[in-house]
């Protein structure tokens, strides 16, 4: 079994994740990750000689649909929402400096 998982180890951990943790809650934590690193640990006792590795847990087929060309949206329609247009393009505020 791995070692016990300690009070330091919550805080460096919530250190590292930035997060602030009272006393309370890195005691209610460090019982808490305990209890699932133990989980995990627990896994490793199951006999996996027989089982062959694989990439997914339930056999995945292509679920992408066909790449078929489509008639585009008219330019009209494309630009009947916007807020400014000149017929053409959508028209935006300028957010660079012109160089």
């Amino acid at each position: 079994m791995a070692a016990q998982l300690t009070p330091a180890d919550v805080l460096k951990v919530a250190k590292l994740a930035r997060l602030k943790l009272s006393d309370a809650e890195v005691g209610d934590y460090t019982a808490k990750l305990g209890g699932i690193l133990a989980y995990v640990d627990s896994l490793g006792e199951v006999n996996t000689d027989e089982i062959e590795p694989m990439v997914h847990a339930v056999e995945l087929s292509n679920v992408f649909r066909t790449d078929e060309a489509t008639p585009s949206l008219p330019r009209e329609a494309a630009l009947s929402n916007a807020p400014k247009t000149d017929g053409q393009f959508f028209l935006v505020p300028q957010i660079l400096d012109a160089e």
